[in-house]
């Protein structure tokens, strides 16, 4: 079997990573495992970039010129401003039009060389996350039509007229316009969500699609969406558990340089400041009432935040940045007592995973997938969203008490050893994707 798999990019956030696991896991596994990306990052041979076509046209520099001469025109002449917006957009082509008239841009000719990059045509094509500025969701009817195509969502921009999550909108169940706010990821200039909704269920009608999600939650809002499949699975994230599982506490604060006495209280926080899905401000408030009804060393550790120590009493904060090495992140993981995650959305969190699978009980949100991760009571807690007394009077709890918490730590690395594996995740997929041809090639004949 010839799997190929569509993701932004082979390093990343979370959704790259799910992908290049699979990608590593299935050449791993024997097969024929490529992973086309849009931004390569690797020298890995069998992971392709998706060429960036120059989208240039005869009249760019006369624009790019006249736009430049029009500059000292600038508070001296009503409309100069907006009047160069457009001459800029001109001199960008259609694509740079569709931008300034709030259409979601679909121009990227490359991706329709997918199947010509890759050495001998898939028998699937697995796709991730397809917003982010490199493939061109109008070849999905083609595609399709080629081989056969899963689109594994990461998020719901496929369900709607611009965003990747909606919150507390429900306009993307029928037809979106009105849009209360253009600037969620991936932002509009212009309310053309209705125009984008409508395009992509025009899409999606003239392909032949396979669906999956990592949650229940995302897969409910599938099911109330324009997106039509012809099969759909659940599918959870799966974690190398040969890579984080349980280990020596003392260790790993030593090979950290970490104090072997104090509580230590993990978090990430990869852009969670301007992350419109994180809720940072929740999360700081929770560690700072802790901090501040506490006389232990208590430790707040933030790994992907640069910043300055900060000390409250016998508790302090302490930024380590960003970390992208698997056995790095194990030893933080082994090194905490207990791991907390605010969100004001989130599909299915994979450090919140690979928390558990490390034995550590998680205090999280009850948002989006989060509670599909975790056993309330069992492996963690749940709380309210922007809720930060409910947070920190949870962390106090296991803070406190110490057989909880190795109850609540046992509990946590068994559920995922059973419910997160790398190796269930893989098994789901590959059987699914022999279904999948195996229906297909009786379709055929």
């Amino acid at each position: 079997m010839h799997i190929l798999q569509i993701s932004t990019a082979d390093f990343g956030g979370g959704a790259e990573k799910s992908a290049r696991y699979l990608f590593e896991a299935y050449r791993a596994r024997g097969f024929k495992s490529n992973l086309a990306v849009g931004y390569k990052k690797s020298n890995d041979p069998d992971i392709i970039e998706i060429p960036r076509i120059s989208n240039h046209h005869p009249g760019e520099h006369f624009f790019l010129r006249l736009y430049d001469q029009l500059l000292p025109l600038e508070g001296r002449i009503r409309g100069i401003s907006y009047f160069r917006n457009w001459i800029h957009a001109f001199a960008g082509g259609w694509p740079r039009i569709e931008t300034e008239l709030g259409f979601e841009d679909f121009h990227y000719p490359g991706s329709w060389k997918l199947l010509d990059l890759v050495p001998e045509k898939p028998d699937i094509v697995h796709a991730h996350n397809l917003h982010g500025g490199y493939f061109d969701l109008n070849m999905l009817p083609w595609l399709s039509h080629q081989t056969p195509v899963i689109l594994n969502l990461r998020d719901a921009w496929l369900l709607s007229g611009h965003c990747a999550h909606s919150f507390d909108c429900e306009r993307w169940k029928t037809g979106c316009g009105h849009c209360p706010d253009l600037t969620i990821y991936p932002s509009l200039k212009r309310d053309a969500t209705r125009f984008n909704w409508l395009r992509k269920k025009k899409i999606y009608n003239r392909s032949c699609l396979y669906i999956s999600t990592p949650s229940q939650w995302l897969m409910e809002k599938v099911n109330l969406s324009m997106l039509q499949g012809v099969d759909y699975r659940i599918i959870p994230n799966g974690i190398d558990l040969n890579i984080f599982h349980p280990g020596d506490k003392e260790k790993a604060r030593q090979d950290l340089g970490l104090p072997l006495q104090s509580k230590i209280v993990l978090f990430v926080a990869y852009n969670a400041r301007r992350s419109r899905w994180k809720d940072y401000l929740t999360m700081e408030e929770s560690i700072k009432l802790v901090a501040n009804a506490n006389d232990r060393d208590l430790i707040f550790l933030c790994l992907g935040e640069e910043g300055i120590e900060q000390e409250f009493g016998k508790a302090k904060i302490i930024y380590k940045g960003f970390e992208n090495e698997k056995e790095r992140m194990l030893l933080y993981y082994q090194a905490a007592d207990l791991y907390i995650h605010a969100a004001k959305e989130d599909t299915f969190p994979r450090t919140i995973l690979e928390a558990l699978a490390c034995g550590l009980p998680v205090v999280a949100t009850a948002v989006g997938g989060i509670p599909e991760q975790i056993k309330d009571g069992v492996t963690g807690f749940l709380v309210p969203p922007k809720d930060a007394e409910a947070m920190a009077y949870r962390i106090e709890k296991l803070l406190e008490d110490g057989d909880l918490r190795q109850n609540f730590s046992t509990a946590a690395a068994e559920d995922a050893f059973v419910r997160f594996g790398l190796g269930r995740q893989v098994d789901s997929f590959l059987n699914w994707y022999q279904e999948i041809i195996e229906r297909n090639k009786v379709f055929k004949d």
